[in-house]
This record gives C-alpha cells, sequence and structure tokens, in this order.
C-alpha cells in the first residue's frame, strides 16, 4: 500500500502542539489533508522513504542576454504571459516556490529565442546563458541543476558549446527548439550535435516554440498558437527523428520531450500503419529498425498533462520508466506537479518515485 504522506520542516517546535492544545497523528491528518486537497511539502515520502523530488521543466532568464538584443530584448524575454517577470530567478523567491510545490530540484531551461540569429549574436548569448546557469547551478548545487543553451543553427559550434557545457561547466544537457529556421531536427546537418550528445551521455530536452506557419489558423480565442501549436510541434519533432531514421542512427541518444511528447503518445499507433496503407508517402530506402511507435519506449516525456488520467495513459503507452517530473515553472500551467503523481493510482511505489526523482537522477547522473 502506498504511503503518501509528507512532512513540513520544522512542522512542531517545542511545546507548540501542547500549547495550542492540538494533538497530531501525522500521518492520518496530513492523507486527510491531501485527500481534501491541500498540496504536498518537502520532503516528499513514498512507502515511508523520502524521494528527492525533481522537476526537468522550468525556466529561467538572464537580463544580460537578452540586453545583446537590444530593442528586441522586452518582446523576448517579457512575452504577456503569466509568470514571465519570475523567469529573471530571484533566488529565496524561487526556492520559496520550489518549496511550495514540494519540489527538491529545479533543472532550469532557456527557451531558444536565438536560433533566427546570427552565428555571432546567438554565440554570445549562448556562452553568457550557459555561463549565468552554471554560475546559479554552482551556487545552490542541491536545488538546482540546468540544460545548456545552444547555437543549433551552427552545429559545428553547437556540438563545442555542449561540450563545454557539460565538461567544464557542469551543465547535464542541452535544451533545444522544435526545429531551426524551419530545419527539421532530423537533417544531416545536426548530426555532429546528436552525436556529440551520445558520447557525452547527456540528454536534450525538446522544447517547442510552436508552428509559424500556421498561425493564421491558430489565430483567435484561445491562445491555440500555444494550446495546439506548440505540442503539435513536438510531435512533428519526435516524428521526423522517428520516421527519417535518425533514432536508428544514433540508439544512445537521450530525448526528454516537453509535455508529455505533445500529442504523438495520444495516436502513436496511427504512426505503424501509415507506410502499408499510404506508401507513396513513404521512402522506401528508409528501413526502420523497429515500429514506429516501439521508438516512444526509448524517449523520455514530462508530466506537465494535467491530470493522473493522462499520467496513466502515457505510463500505457511508454511505460512508467520513461516519465519524468515537468511544471514549467515559473508559468503557471501546473503549480502542484508532485500531487497528480500520487493521484495516478496506476502507478505502483516505485514507478512513483521514479517519476519524481528517480529516472532524472539516473538520466543527469545525480545521487537521490
Amino acid at each position: 500500500m502506498t504511503n503518501r504522506t509528507t512532512s513540513r520542516r520544522n512542522f512542531l517546535k517545542g511545546g507548540t502542539a501542547a500549547a495550542t492544545g492540538i494533538v497530531f497523528c501525522s500521518c492520518g491528518l496530513l492523507e486527510r489533508a491531501h485527500a481534501q486537497g491541500a498540496p504536498r511539502a518537502l520532503p516528499v515520502v513514498v512507502n515511508g522513504k523520502k524521494v528527492k523530488t525533481i522537476d526537468v521543466h522550468a525556466h529561467c532568464h538572464f537580463r544580460e542576454a537578452g540586453a545583446l538584443l537590444g530593442a528586441d530584448a522586452a518582446a523576448v524575454q517579457l512575452p504577456p504571459v503569466r509568470g514571465a517577470a519570475e523567469a529573471f530567478i530571484e533566488i529565496d523567491k524561487r526556492l520559496k516556490a520550489m518549496d511550495a510545490q514540494a519540489v527538491d530540484m529545479e533543472v532550469l531551461s532557456i527557451n531558444p529565442f536565438w536560433y533566427g540569429r546570427d552565428r555571432d549574436l546567438a554565440a554570445q548569448i549562448v556562452k553568457l546563458q550557459n555561463e549565468k546557469l552554471a554560475e546559479l547551478c554552482a551556487s545552490k548545487p542541491d536545488r538546482f541543476a540546468a540544460f545548456a543553451s545552444l547555437t543549433l543553427q551552427a552545429p559545428d559550434l553547437a556540438a563545442q558549446e555542449l561540450e563545454t557545457a557539460v565538461k567544464k561547466q557542469g551543465l547535464k544537457g542541452a535544451a533545444i527548439g522544435g526545429m531551426v529556421a524551419g530545419v527539421e531536427f532530423s537533417d544531416p546537418k545536426f548530426y555532429p550535435v546528436w552525436s556529440k550528445a551520445e558520447e557525452l551521455g547527456v540528454p536534450l530536452f525538446i522544447h517547442p516554440q510552436g508552428v509559424a506557419e500556421l498561425s493564421k489558423r491558430l489565430s483567435g480565442n484561445g491562445w491555440l498558437g500555444n494550446t495546439i501549436g506548440n505540442p503539435l510541434e513536438t510531435t512533428i519533432a519526435l516524428s521526423h527523428l522517428i520516421f527519417e531514421g535518425t533514432l536508428d542512427r544514433f540508439p544512445g541518444l537521450k530525448i526528454i520531450a516537453a509535455h508529455g511528447g505533445g500529442f504523438l503518445p495520444s495516436y502513436a499507433d496511427r504512426s505503424d500503419h501509415a507506410c502499408m496503407v499510404g506508401p507513396a508517402g513513404c521512402n522506401a530506402d528508409i528501413k526502420l529498425k523497429k515500429k514506429p511507435s516501439e521508438y516512444l519506449k526509448q524517449l523520455y516525456f514530462d508530466s506537465l498533462i494535467f491530470s493522473p488520467q493522462a499520467i496513466r495513459h502515457l505510463a500505457a503507452q511508454v511505460g512508467p520508466a520513461q516519465i519524468v517530473l515537468g511544471s514549467d515553472y515559473p508559468y503557471p500551467w501546473q503549480m502542484n506537479p508532485v500531487d497528480h503523481i500520487f493521484d495516478c493510482d496506476s502507478l505502483s511505489d516505485d514507478e512513483r518515485v521514479a517519476v519524481l526523482g528517480g529516472t532524472a537522477a539516473k538520466l543527469f547522473n545525480m545521487a537521490t
């Protein structure tokens, strides 16, 4: 049976309980509180064992990097969405937010805004950001890790940046968009980057930027450019990596897909039938080593899909061991990311531990 209790630091001190006349039966009280909607707090405990919770999907910005864009800085780094200002991290404020979310560690990333810039400017932005990320993580190594930024429009440079970030700056991999200036990640020009990531054994975190080509159809009410466009871009990016044979070429490549992998895990089995039904739309020279849907079991997916039912479906499709915790903080998509992992009754205790932080710790070679 799952013990879903958590404890609050310094919850009872000295004679506080006696002085107030309150008697606490901690396990039952906290269990009832969670059942009534109270969020969990640190430390998180599963079946009597403390778990290190690792949020792999958390964002930040650095004003110094944006300043390199001149007049464009504000539009890039302060979009009109809730939480944008908190992306400029004030450490004490961010730590309080993490504590409230029951998150021990955030793996920070910066959404690419430099892919359309010239090589030299993009390289300056990336260099500054990686240095700032390394400095921030070194200041609180128990609470922060980070994905490097890469100048992916210049793959030769990006491969060098990744090696420097991992070997010299202590960063844990790299955050990338969904494509680069209209070029899919399956394009051979990116092979040097994927090869370097495979060699270093570090993950790449795919975070979409939306599908600009559909801007007209996605206009109107509902912020469809994000609501539909972001998960759609991830779906397209992963599908190209599968169908173009990129994942066969780099079988050791570790990819984490944001937002539960977009729409792909919800309809992956359709991919297994496409070339049988419409062979004219498939390249007979590309012979995949397994069914398209089976590649999902070698990818990783964050848990930012909002409900225990969605987690149950994703786990059934890709396997619980392929899911890692994600919140998108400071953007308020999911302010209690730990809770719906506990609320997913199809997960065993061991599977909960893996999703909450165990799998991420292995991916990033961290101690738990």
